[in-house]
């Protein structure tokens, strides 16, 4: 049955969204209120990552927030500030980073993201978005330190007893590997089942494509406010329309939590912000990698290398910190001794928020008493990894369809 389906949020989890739901025959619109072309869907590292099992609250994370909270250029910031749904988060996040919930979390993550790969797949191989880089190479985890190889090791095994491809690589086979960059490294674990794409290249391609099927996309225009009648949602008012649609899907990603305000439903959610630095040079990385101690990704990308990463809460907030830039770049050449990043790369820096639920998870799923409303958002660093299974999951519940996989642990309505 065709459903007018209003999704607002034009990043990769409501372009996927729209993408899914279109070919089940729904009528839908994206509100975006940017134009599309910046954000957290277009900055981020690109990888499909059934390797990142662990989810971002776990054991030891708070302990590291609290010893970075001064140190600006840190990996992991938390700037120093009064916000009570900061502190309520915190609580939240402390709460879930126990090994016991980790361990629920960990076959949940390795499922929902071996969808996502086969997905990105599938889209490819349909030719609904013509030719993007989609490649699996793997994701070679780089250290320096004994200590953070063992570290590694432990997640590997993990990895490996859940079917996951993964090897353990000296320095000497990682050189064969990549024999036209040197290294500054110990050794690796090479996620062998990961993959990689450039972000920037599938979005322009997904909302081409979006277009030419009759979704409608509405940049620029931002929710105002949502009011809701017997039960459901029954208007949308934006800053210049108003829509009453028979469904709606939140997937506002780090906005999300605001927009849930307006129609009193709790989600628990804080904005991350992440960097990145492009350098359209030959560097010689043709696998994609994180360079452990650094906590820094780096991408082969179509035209260009892509060095990301950081994860600052400081709300939701377009400012650039050079310091958090400078990181990454001197985690570059510290890596990479041939790489140097000029000052016009680093001038060319971008950020993006990415919308960090508590423990980790996304929320995908109805919620509270509003029967037309589907959650899509809150997963922190995995985003891109899972846009197409969130889209795919989002057309399945709005088309009363069973679902890929059982999602309640990704449930908005779970506590905390």
């Amino acid at each position: 049955m065709e459903k007018d389906v209003l999704i607002i949020g034009g990043g990769i989890v409501g372009l996927c969204s729209a993408y899914y739901l279109q070919k089940e025959g729904h009528k839908v619109t994206v509100l975006d209120r940017s134009d599309i072309t910046s954000g957290a869907s277009f900055v981020n590292a690109g990888y499909i990552t059934p390797s990142h099992i662990i989810p971002l609250a776990s054991p030891g994370m708070i302990s590291k927030g609290i010893k970075w909270m001064f140190n600006s250029s840190s990996p992991f910031y938390m700037q120093p500030r009064w916000d009570t749904d900061f502190f309520k988060w915190s609580w939240y996040f402390h709460k879930s980073s126990t090994k016991e919930k980790v361990a629920l979390a960990i076959p949940l993550i390795k499922e929902i993201n071996i969808i996502s790969r086969e997905l990105f797949t599938s889209i490819k191989n349909s030719g609904d978005l013509g030719n993007f880089q989609l490649e699996r190479k793997g994701l070679l985890m780089l250290y320096k330190t004994e200590k953070e190889g063992e570290h590694e090791m432990q997640v590997a095994q993990k990895a490996f007893f859940l079917g996951l491809e993964v090897s353990s690589l000296n320095k000497k086979e990682l050189d064969l590997l990549q024999p036209n960059i040197t290294m500054d490294v110990k050794g690796a674990v090479h996620y062998e089942c990961d993959g990689h794409t450039t972000p920037t290249e599938f979005m322009k391609k997904m909302l081409d494509y979006l277009k030419r099927s009759g979704v409608t996309i509405k940049t620029n225009e931002e929710v105002i406010d949502l009011s809701m009648e017997n039960g459901q949602i029954s208007k949308v008012t934006t800053s210049k329309n108003e829509y009453s649609p028979e469904e709606v899907v939140l997937a506002a990603g780090s906005w999300s939590d605001n927009l849930s305000k307006k129609m009193n439903i709790k989600l628990p959610i804080q904005a991350g912000k992440g960097y990145r630095i492009n350098v359209p040079r030959p560097t010689g990385i043709t696998i994609p990698a994180i360079l452990m101690e650094a906590k820094v990704a780096v991408t082969p990308m179509t035209e260009y290398t892509r060095f990301a990463g950081t994860m600052e809460f400081s709300g939701i907030n377009d400012v650039i910190r050079r310091q958090r830039v400078e990181a990454i770049a001197n985690a570059a050449t510290e890596f990479y001794p041939e790489i140097k990043i000029s000052e016009a790369e680093k001038a060319d820096a971008k950020s993006g928020l990415r919308p960090v639920s508590p423990d980790g998870l996304p929320y995908i799923g109805r919620i509270g008493d509003l029967k037309n409303l589907t959650v899509a958002t809150g997963h922190a660093m995995m985003g891109w990894s899972l846009g197409p299974v969130t889209g795919k999951l989002v057309s399945e519940i709005l088309s009363e369809r069973k679902t890929s996989m059982d999602i309640t642990g990704f449930s908005p309505n779970r506590r905390f």
